[in-house]
């Protein structure tokens, strides 16, 4: 079944406009709805929180006011019940947290992502790396949740044992079960960090 959240941030970010191509991608409106469940943002803040430009994130406002996700007044920018509908559906099969350094981390910044009951749609971890790369990260690492035990495909059939500090903060920040895909993305800046752990789930769902 395809997730609704998907579809929709997908058709906004590919929406044709007149003038220079957008700066900005599906992962900025995906953050944008993140940023703003939380609290109303101003534009200003939006932009300097999602790490582009002015111009970028008032086309970001306007597309998703236009989709009924957002309003905006004086005091900045709020999620309508339309997008909280759509952050909850997107939260009920993703969770992203920040995470310490540990032996799977290969720079400063550090996010790990879980994605419920999708780890059958990963292969070697090898595309999930790629598109954080392509994104700005410095690299990936896909982790499993078979049979209780963590694995990383071709490299670790026993995380907790291989990488101790790495499946506890997993273990504890994110409570994997059965086929839960678990995603951790490093940069040398935590924006590139983020969208690089984000990219990298997104093509997890990409077949849904």
């Amino acid at each position: 079944m395809p997730h609704v959240f998907k579809q929709v941030l997908e058709k906004l970010a590919s929406e044709k406009a007149p003038g220079p191509s957008p700066t900005f991608s599906v992962l900025h409106l995906l953050h944008a709805i993140e940023l703003l469940s939380e609290k109303t943002i101003g534009r200003d803040k939006l932009a300097e929180n999602l790490n582009i430009g002015e111009g970028a994130v008032r086309t970001i406002i306007e597309r998703l006011k236009n989709a009924g996700l957002i309003t905006t007044s004086k005091i900045g920018c709020s999620l309508t019940s339309k997008g909280m509908k759509l952050w909850k559906e997107y939260t009920s099969i993703a969770k992203k947290v920040e995470i310490g350094k540990n032996e799977l981390t290969l720079a400063k910044y550090n996010f790990a992502i879980l994605v419920k009951n999708h780890g059958n749609k990963v292969k070697s971890g090898i595309e999930q790396r790629d598109a954080a790369v392509k994104t700005g990260a410095k690299g990936a690492t896909t982790i499993l949740c078979k049979k209780r035990r963590l694995i990383i495909p071709s490299a670790s059939e026993n995380v907790a044992k291989d990488f101790p500090e790495a499946a506890n903060q997993i273990f504890k920040l994110l409570k994997p079960k059965e086929n839960d895909a678990i995603i951790i993305g490093s940069a040398d800046t935590s924006a590139d960090a983020e969208y690089g752990t984000l990219a990298a789930m997104w093509t997890l769902i990409n077949d849904c």
